[in-house]
């Protein structure tokens, strides 16, 4: 069976797009003629939306599509998120891995409804520090938990391709709520994203 993937696009949204992109390309100093360059307008236009479709999804409505009450009063922890991001500084990547936590007071969530969220705010022209706070703000404000804590791990493009050019950093960034602004709760979290269970 052969694979066949289907991405919808406006149309209008994706012609407005490709005929800017067509203009940057040009203004670099490349030929639009180039058997390469020929298609890559319209792909650069689809890729910048599906790289940006956080705009259009809601992050509280995916949570509130998978709450169950549940006496369950413990850390849940869904940790090594991948997570890819747009810095809005100059459009170029920064990618790593979320690590989220929240403990409950009455209500769960699906599991998997977790990395959806980082999905959904991280597909948006980003800094680190907000997709943190959001990601943190959205979870604490649906489920009402006893705590959250977020950390993120990431790599920047702006930092590794151009300006200081170090190849090596990354950036971190956290965020608690509740609980997890006592300092034993925080380091109990700390400590299992950090371990490696066998």
């Amino acid at each position: 069976m052969s694979y066949q993937k289907f991405e919808e696009y406006n149309i209008e949204v994706t012609d407005d797009i490709k005929q800017k992109y067509q203009s940057i390309i040009d203004s670099i100093g490349e030929d639009l003629k180039r058997q390469g360059l020929q298609k890559t307008p319209e792909r650069a236009a689809k890729a910048i939306q599906y790289l940006t479709q956080g705009y259009d999804l809601d992050a509280e409505k995916v949570l509130k599509s998978a709450l169950f009450d549940e006496d369950y009063s413990e850390m849940v922890i869904v940790k090594d998120i991948e997570l890819y991001s747009l810095c809005e500084h100059h459009i170029l990547p920064f990618f790593g891995k979320a690590h989220i936590a929240y403990i409950p007071d009455g209500k769960i969530v699906g599991l998997s409804k977790i990395p959806r969220v980082v999905d959904i705010f991280a597909r948006r022209l980003q800094v680190q520090e907000r997709l943190t706070d959001q990601i943190v703000s959205v979870i604490n404000n649906v489920l009402k938990p006893q705590g959250v804590a977020v950390v993120i791990e990431a790599s920047h493009m702006c930092m590794m391709m151009r300006g200081v050019q170090k190849q090596n950093s990354v950036t971190t960034t956290s965020a608690f709520r509740g609980a997890f602004k006592k300092m034993e709760t925080r380091n109990e979290f700390l400590k299992l994203i950090s371990s490696k269970l066998s």
